[in-house]
């Protein structure tokens, strides 16, 4: 197999340290492999995209000497791609329109006794599935969602993870919610284009993945709840399934992953190396990696066998 990996971040404002973790991480099981690392500007929730933010997020890549091996692909210019995508999966009888809203969806739970907890999932009632109630009909569709019950049988899901699988062998209670979900039950019909027009990022992502020839996913570990139904949609679709490698998180002092979202920090990349060196350490990475490197190209030379290292089992990751 040629390895080729990816890092895909969303232009939502510049990369913070969290976000350097797992452009690290993808790039250096790139180059442990052999292998070949793209990068893809995921802009299409156009409405938590910055202006300009993609090009910062290339130009602190780049000051890190994570260069990609292919200009980067993005999404926004994608959209027939995921319109083919989605054909497919109606004339299959797996996707349909959905005329809920969120709050009806929340009352219909309600009325389930499945009240939504606060970030938790939403799992979709299944309103719409047999076809939009008369009720809803004078209202247009408000999203497209995928089929998760087939015939009675809910779709269960059954996926290794590189890292969190070896995590389980070693301690059964951590992170073993993520090797099996049963997406009708967890997640239910998801979301695959919005009501605002937008392509959903499970649809983006796994015709992306295919189109670039992704074999290995390296990815931040509060991406693992996503595999199940970006497998799922892989195998409707007949569209190849990565591995996937799912990396420990940077979190702020309340415990709570580092994200734009709460606030986080652009990176400070007045000393690259040592913006790289923070990174390895969630990784896992021993500190004495960059002990003798005067640039970032250096610092990566010498930190591949040090992953190669982790990868193979010679050295724990990081919990």
């Amino acid at each position: 197999m040629n390895y080729v990996g990816r890092f895909a971040p969303t232009p939502s404002g510049p990369l913070h340290a969290g976000s350097l973790v797992a452009a690290l991480a993808s790039w250096l099981d790139a180059r442990a492999h052999g292998g070949r690392w793209l990068v893809r500007i995921e802009d299409v929730d156009r409405p938590r995209c910055q202006p300009g933010a993609a090009e910062v997020i290339l130009g602190q890549l780049a000051r890190c000497a994570l260069v990609p091996d292919e200009a980067p692909l993005w999404q926004s210019t994608r959209g027939e791609a995921y319109e083919a995508a989605l054909a497919q999966l109606r004339h299959a009888g797996l996707a349909y329109d959905c005329a809920c809203t969120r709050r009806e969806i929340d009352e219909a739970l309600v009325r389930q006794g499945r009240a939504h907890e606060r970030y938790g999932e939403r799992i979709y009632p299944g309103t719409c599935r047999a076809g939009v109630p008369a009720r809803l009909r004078h209202r247009p569709a408000r999203a497209v969602r995928l089929l998760t019950l087939r015939g009675g049988v809910p779709q269960r899901i059954e996926w290794q993870d590189r890292r969190l699988a070896r995590q389980d062998q070693q301690e059964p209670r951590v992170h073993q919610e993520h090797a099996v979900q049963d997406v009708t039950a967890e997640v239910g019909d998801f979301v695959l284009k919005r009501a605002d027009g937008c392509w959903a990022y499970q649809l983006a992502v796994v015709v992306d993945d295919a189109a670039q020839g992704i074999t290995h996913v390296v990815r931040g570990e509060d991406l693992a709840d996503n595999t199940a139904r970006q497998i799922l949609l892989q195998r409707d679709l007949g569209l190849p399934t990565p591995l996937y490698l799912h990396t420990p998180l940077v979190r702020g002092a309340d415990g709570a992953k580092l994200s734009k979202q709460n606030g986080a920090r652009a990176l400070d990349l007045a000393d690259p190396v040592a913006a790289l060196q923070a990174a390895a350490a969630v990784l896992g990475l021993p500190p004495g990696v960059h002990a003798a490197a005067e640039s970032p190209a250096q610092w990566l030379a010498a930190a591949v066998p040090a992953w190669a290292g982790i990868i193979s089992g010679s050295e724990p990751f990081t919990r």
